[in-house]
């Protein structure tokens, strides 16, 4: 049996044990939810870049993403091949954008109005053999690799390059997109930091099934990449840098230069 003195230096050590920091919550941003990009696009940038930041969105089209963005939290610079800027050629000096975020076709089309409802690849680079010397999903991948190169060089270290992405079945072949981006990317020095799954509302359907051979996609991914800064590991934002975001009873977590365009965005 120990004795007293032993008993008080132990009683001591324990006084001296600081409590945990933080508070109990499930107030979180969580790594998948049932909603629409607009809607899961803020909590992406919630954790990864900080208010007052230079965003490049080099895909903007109609500026979908932004749409529940508040006014007054970022620099935006709005470019896409309709305002004269090819994501793979941006206008902006190396190492002078907070984050990039791309948002390309990335299916591939196979003819017909099988993908009508889909960004595919076709529609938006009809002349792709000038683009690409790649076809079908090579194609959509080529874009994909091609456009990293240029963000990794406009992007200052510690940077964040935001990638929308979804799998496909090309050919009759299961094509896991998210996996041959991310395998590529960290190829390519990219540090894979996040990644979100966006499952979509409602059950999606076919016009026409003689016989299903892969899983039906109805989900697609945010990915999260860094630009390293040394051997510092991402710690997160400074509570003070934080986007602040409210989420809406539509979301719910699912535990299942030339051509740029700034311009303010609203909630």
């Amino acid at each position: 049996m120990p004795d007293s003195a032993t008993m008080d230096t132990a009683t001591a050590k324990a006084k001296k044990r600081k409590s945990p920091a933080g508070v109990a919550t499930n107030d979180l941003v969580f790594s998948s939810y049932v909603g629409t990009n607009d809607e899961v696009f803020p909590f992406v940038l919630s954790l990864y870049v900080a208010k007052g930041s230079t965003v490049a969105d080099v895909t903007y089209g109609k500026g979908v993403f932004w749409r529940k963005v508040h006014a007054d939290s970022y620099k935006l610079l709005a470019t896409d091949l309709s305002s004269g800027v090819d994501c793979r050629n941006l206008p902006y000096q190396a190492d002078s954008i907070d984050c990039v975020v791309f948002d390309p076709p990335y299916m591939h089309t196979p003819g017909g109005s099988a993908h009508a409802n889909h960004q595919n690849y076709e529609n938006y680079y009809r002349n792709n053999k000038a683009l690409s010397e790649r076809k079908y999903h090579e194609a959509v991948l080529d874009l994909y690799f091609t456009a990293a190169a240029e963000a990794w060089r406009v992007l200052r270290p510690g940077g964040a390059y935001i990638v929308k992405c979804q799998d496909e079945v090309c050919a009759n072949v299961q094509r896991l997109t998210h996996v041959e981006i991310i395998n590529e990317y960290a190829r390519r020095g990219f540090v894979a930091e996040d990644l979100f799954v966006v499952v979509r509302n409602g059950r999606p359907g076919v016009s026409r099934l003689l016989k299903q051979a892969h899983a039906r996609k109805s989900h697609s991914y945010f990915l999260v990449f860094l630009k390293p800064r040394g051997r510092k590991r991402w710690a997160g934002l400074h509570s003070t840098a934080r986007l602040e975001v409210q989420e809406t009873p539509k979301v719910r977590s699912a535990c299942v230069g030339p051509g740029v365009r700034t311009r303010t965005l609203f909630p």
